[in-house]
């Protein structure tokens, strides 16, 4: 399957080259995706095939910094929009591209569309963010981890004991109550998806369930994906791969 980008390559970058897979799992804060990224890792790997992980804020460039200028919310919507798009394209470059020329799969714990839905929440206009995230790598696949807020409330409480600044939306001033403006925050959040979806071709999970059941359904649409990139024979994929 050729690789492409959603309007222009990366400069000297041949996209016949990337014969690896690039599958994407996008979801609001505690619906469940960095079980499922290590959950689809781990099956991907008992079937031969190489692994490798990406997602926000992992880049050599910038994560460090990125996560100090968090801490102190001095920066713009804007600039740290750009500062987001900078760790973007640095594992693009330096960790997302050669793993898909090596022959790789590579499971995105979040990519482009979180991105672009936040800093549409903030007030960014698509059709810019669109232009920034130009060269971006569609991916062969996109899974987006569908939660009722209520469910997400009682996990993030669960794992965090509190509400988080950033995942509450608190810098937009939506309520001086941390839990209801995580619910507003969510809600905004879970509307940008929503007009995303079609057309970024997302296929939606409901995550409410069990983590089995969401296990199952990205695995069969893998599976899928690889029969028809004739990465796996119908022989290779036996039931209790599943």
């Amino acid at each position: 399957m050729s690789k492409r980008c959603y309007k222009k390559p990366t400069p000297g970058v041949d996209l016949e080259e990337l014969s690896g897979l690039l599958v994407v799992l996008e979801g609001p804060d505690s619906s469940g995706r960095s079980t499922q990224v290590s959950n689809l890792s781990k099956w991907l790997e008992k079937l031969g095939f190489p692994v490798a992980q990406v997602g926000i804020k992992r880049s050599n460039l910038v994560s460090k910094e990125l996560e100090t200028a968090k801490q102190g919310n001095v920066l713009s919507p804007l600039t740290m929009s750009l500062f987001y798009a900078t760790d973007f394209y640095d594992q693009l470059e330096n960790k997302i591209l050669g793993a898909l020329r090596a022959g790789f799969i590579v499971l995105a714990d979040r990519y482009i569309f979180t991105l672009m839905a936040r800093d549409v929440v903030r007030g960014a206009d698509p059709e810019y963010l669109e232009s920034v995230y130009s060269m971006a790598i569609v991916p062969d696949e996109v899974f987006f981890l569908e939660t009722d807020i209520d469910i997400l409330v009682d996990r993030t409480l669960e794992s965090k004991k509190m509400m988080a600044y950033w995942e509450s939306g608190m810098d937009l001033g939506l309520s001086r109550s941390w839990h209801e403006s995580f619910r507003i925050y969510q809600r905004r959040l879970a509307k940008e998806f929503a007009r995303m979806s079609d057309k970024y071709d997302f296929v939606k999970i409901d995550s409410n369930r069990e983590v089995k059941c969401c296990d199952e359904t990205a695995r069969r649409d893998i599976a899928r994906l690889l029969l028809n990139t004739e990465m796996i024979t119908e022989s290779q994929l036996e039931d209790e791969a599943f």
